[in-house]
């Protein structure tokens, strides 16, 4: 608490003003918590002063609230490109909750970057002295705990292997399971049954639907390393408003998976060629509630996986030509994203992002700038693909079916099936579990 409180004073994050009946006072509470480590030991014991916002209204008391959030894609962009050139990557976390002041100083390396998630922070850069004057710099301002290189972040297992590194959520996992009381449960070989088909009103409702959003919300934080589950995830995720008995047996099913395979998670390995190869699929009217479809994107750079989806379309497709078309659009959008903060970064990537699709008549209306009678009922925004494609920012290729990893995100499949996609996502056991 001493630490806390002195953090605040000193970076001078309050000012004392004479009180006034037409205040709105808004007080505050110490909030402690114990940080443990990947292997569940006691790291620390933290303490945190929080003002209590839920006493303000917005547009009176407040109107706009920030806290600086990494995506999760940048993360394994950054972890790609590190192992990759042989970048170090330091990790600190802030002091304390408030965090005021104005940083001046500039860094003049080659290359430093650093990715800040609300207190928890990562430095990566090429030069291990520099990243150390930084943290230095930042210290002095703001009052850090180095935490040396990075091994656990945001959750996060950070393995380096002699190869690359790997991401997995292995404590996180078992937290969750714990949670369930499903520590001990029979494992299963895929996250969901390719028979059962789940609708909103396929049994009675389930008793406990807060149990099931709190653990459907979990099991959403954990894709960040897991693809072979984001299906299974998205789709439970539609009952949220209203589960039933069979939904909670769907939920239950991927936790006995997450139990037979808590030590997968993402390799990343140094990449030869910089370059950004994506891979889309659809599930025509796949929803029996709605007959929309799912679509499926997965992104590599240079044969790392950097991100995924698996999501519903918003509207009903009215031929597979057009789901697959729509799934093209979005993995495009994701694409240009990617490329315009390489841009930023100001690293070159190899040539035009090749997009595979498995349906000819997708990448047809892709290719081709005229626009059919047939497709006259697609909203222009999704036909932005075109002037990808002749601007030669993507290309648009064919795959068969049998060689689509998106696949795996578009619907159940059988276990021999399951097992050859998800070896093509990248995922690996993580030294932990190879040494039992």
């Amino acid at each position: 608490m001493d630490d806390e409180y002195n953090a605040l004073m000193s970076n001078n994050t309050w000012e004392l003003v004479l009180f006034s009946e037409n205040m709105n006072l808004i007080t505050s509470k110490w909030i402690f918590r114990t940080k443990f480590k990947s292997d569940g030991t006691v790291e620390r014991l933290k303490a945190r002063l929080v003002a209590r916002g839920f006493q303000q209204n917005a547009g009176v008391d407040f109107f706009d609230t920030f806290s600086p959030v990494v995506k999760p894609l940048t993360i394994r962009i950054m972890f790609s490109l590190a192992i990759t050139r042989g970048w170090k990557i330091h990790q600190v976390d802030v002091n304390n909750a408030f965090l005021k002041g104005n940083l001046k100083e500039h860094s003049h390396g080659n290359f430093l970057m650093i990715l800040v998630y609300v207190d928890d922070i990562l430095i990566i850069g090429d030069s291990q002295a520099e990243i150390l004057q930084v943290i230095t710099t930042l210290d002095a301002k703001f009052s850090l705990k180095n935490l040396g290189e990075v091994s656990y972040f945001l959750g996060l297992e950070v393995h380096r292997i002699s190869h690359g590194i790997i991401l997995n959520q292995t404590k996180y996992i078992s937290d969750l399971l714990a949670k369930a009381s499903m520590a001990n449960c029979k494992p299963c070989h895929t996250p969901c049954c390719p028979s059962i088909k789940l609708s909103l009103h396929d049994s009675p409702a389930f008793e406990h639907p807060s149990l099931y959003r709190s653990l459907i919300g979990a099991l959403q934080y954990l894709t960040m390393t897991r693809p072979d589950i984001s299906f299974a995830v998205n789709k439970l995720s539609q009952f949220l408003h209203s589960p039933t008995i069979n939904h909670w047996k769907a939920c239950k099913r991927v936790l006995r998976f997450l139990h037979g395979t808590k030590h997968l998670g993402l390799l990343f390995k140094p990449v030869s060629r910089m370059a950004l190869e994506g891979f889309a699929d659809a599930d025509w009217a796949s929803c029996i509630d709605d007959r929309r479809s799912t679509s499926g994107y997965c992104i590599f750079l240079g044969g790392n996986l950097i991100t995924w989806s698996s999501k519903k379309q918003h509207v009903v497709a009215r031929s597979s030509t057009e789901s697959e078309y729509r799934s093209l659009a979005l993995a495009t959008t994701e694409l240009v994203w990617i490329r315009s903060l390489f841009q930023e970064l100001g690293i070159h990537l190899h040539g035009p992002s090749t997009l595979w699709c498995d349906n000819v008549g997708a990448i047809t209306l892709a290719s081709n700038p005229t626009f059919h009678a047939r497709t006259k009922h697609i909203e222009i925004d999704v036909h932005f693909i075109r002037e990808k494609v002749q601007q030669k920012e993507v290309e648009v290729q064919f795959v068969p079916s049998e060689d689509q990893p998106a696949d795996l995100l578009t619907k159940p499949m059988s276990p021999a099936r399951f097992e050859t996609l998800s070896k093509k996502l990248c995922l690996c056991p993580s030294p932990r579990a190879q040494l039992a």
